[in-house]
């Protein structure tokens, strides 16, 4: 059980009747599974009476889940994400109280999922609609419902970004080869010429300044993966294992792929499968239990880790974000990729933070404060609306640049935990993370934060009148009616 789940009571009406249903139960049988009167069941469910630690001990050996399945995490996010949905101008009605929100998230979470997965449907139709209307150069042909990325995106961020039947078979994989860290190729490169015929050759470098060449290019007809020249150690190993991961446990990765509601078209399977194919590679390269005892052993420590496991700063961060094994949890992390513009590539979390689709995200976030110092590590602790503080680490990287005419990309990527996790981290050493003072009031995006006195604000908050009075001039942009938060 968490620290959170300690020291809160636990209502777990919705997720425990969606639960006996699942298992075809009624109450009365649940009751008589959980050695609980019929009575006891029926207040559980109507969320009159709150879980004690014996019937949740109960449930879940019962119905095969862990502790952690009744975490307020889902709610938390199920609840900010129907928030950004009313917030919407579409809604045409005044913003509901949090606490009514919540509540909806909580007590009808499938009505709650309904609403937002209609406002998504709807913000992607209405940006078809935009598109066909202006010019395109496919004007004659409908655009998809939805963009593939995004839907990939939403696909990792449900799964909390751990996929347990893929982190068991590399790690499996990873054991039999006896792979050490950072000198993986080797035997991936074996495997795959032993196993399927295939053999590496180094592909021939491209010209500095030409925009073009691949990491890696299987030609199956000839036999041949083709591996850029221009890949360290760990790059070849990810390379190498992501190939090995389509060739040998593409049942896997179909059946993640079909067996959920994320995934609308076909574009969006292919891209889920290769995303979880390189989910495959990072489980291999760094096997689960050997990376979560190094990285419990050095505190976090992201450039110890990369050194040891011979993968770069990114690398490091997105495989820190999938650490939910039950029973061998690691730090529940958000992670995120962000260019100069604000445009998020990469965002997964294991946590209930959520990276707004609606409005962009907050500039005082400590990942955009990353490009201004360059290759440097930063901290912050921030505080969301609501109360909650994070722990974040944020720092630029640079990918390509193989010669002095390459095109290069920039990025920031962050990591960040809620505040309560910050201790374990060799990043918090110094900081006051008790207080209050040293923490930075950010919100998950302009249109549906609730902060009225940010000086930062680039849109007037969802819902909200204008104060507009010719006789006075507020340091505040887009002042509106009411108090202040």
């Amino acid at each position: 059980m968490t620290q959170r789940s300690a020291g809160r009571k636990i209502y777990a009406h919705a997720k425990l009747r969606r639960l006996r249903r699942e298992r075809g139960m009624n109450q009365i049988d649940m009751a008589r599974a959980l050695k609980i009167s019929s009575s006891y069941a029926n207040q559980i469910e109507q969320g009159q009476r709150p879980l004690t630690a014996s019937v949740l001990r109960a449930i879940a050996e019962v119905f095969g889940v862990d502790t952690e399945y009744f975490s307020d995490a889902d709610e938390d996010r199920l609840a900010t994400d129907l928030k950004a949905a009313l917030a919407d101008e579409a809604c045409g009605a005044p913003p509901l109280d949090a606490e009514e929100i919540g509540e909806a998230a909580r007590d009808h979470p499938e009505v709650a999922r309904a609403l937002v997965a209609l406002h998504h449907r709807y913000r992607d139709t209405a940006e078809q609609a935009a598109a066909l209307a202006g010019p395109h150069p496919h004007s004659g042909r409908l655009l998809p419902p939805s963009e593939p990325h995004d839907e990939v995106r939403d696909f990792f961020y449900a799964h909390h970004n751990h996929f347990e039947s893929l982190d068991a078979e590399a790690e499996r994989l990873s054991r039999s080869l006896e792979v050490q860290p950072s000198r993986a190729s080797e035997a991936l490169r074996l495997r795959l010429h032993a196993r399927h015929g295939i053999r590496v050759v180094q592909a021939a470098p491209s010209p500095p300044n030409s925009g073009s060449g691949d990491a890696r290019r299987f030609d199956p007809d000839a036999g041949l993966l083709f591996l850029s020249p221009w890949l360290s150690e760990g790059q070849r190993a990810f390379q190498l294992a992501t190939q090995l991961a389509l060739l040998e446990h593409g049942a896997i990765l179909t059946q993640l792929t079909e067996r959920t509601d994320e995934l609308t078209s076909t574009e969006s399977a292919a891209l889920a499968r290769i995303g979880l194919a390189n989910y495959f590679a990072g489980a291999f390269v760094m096997p689960y239990t050997m990376f979560h005892d190094a990285a419990e052993r050095v505190r976090y420590d992201i450039e110890l880790l990369s050194a040891r496991f011979g993968v770069g700063f990114e690398t490091i961060c997105h495989r820190l974000s999938t650490l939910q094994r039950p029973q061998q949890r690691g730090v529940p992390f958000s992670f995120l990729r962000v260019d100069r513009a604000g445009n998020i590539s990469k965002r997964q979390s294991a946590t209930d933070f959520h990276f707004s689709r609606l409005g962009g995200t907050c500039p005082l976030w400590t990942v955009y404060e990353a490009f201004s110092a360059p290759g440097r590590v930063l901290t912050q602790v921030a505080e969301m609306p609501d109360g909650k503080r994070y722990f974040w680490v944020a720092r630029t990287i640079t990918r390509g640049g193989f010669g002095h005419h390459a095109p290069r990309a920039e990025f920031a990527v962050a990591l960040g935990c809620e505040l309560r996790h910050a201790q374990r981290l060799v990043y918090a050493e110094g900081v006051a993370l008790d207080d209050s003072r040293a923490a930075t009031p950010i919100g998950l995006g302009c249109r549906i934060c609730e902060r009225r006195d940010c000086a930062q604000r680039a849109r007037p908050p969802a819902g909200s009148r204008l104060a507009i009075d010719p006789d006075r001039r507020a340091y505040v942009p887009y002042p509106v009616e009411g108090r202040p938060r």
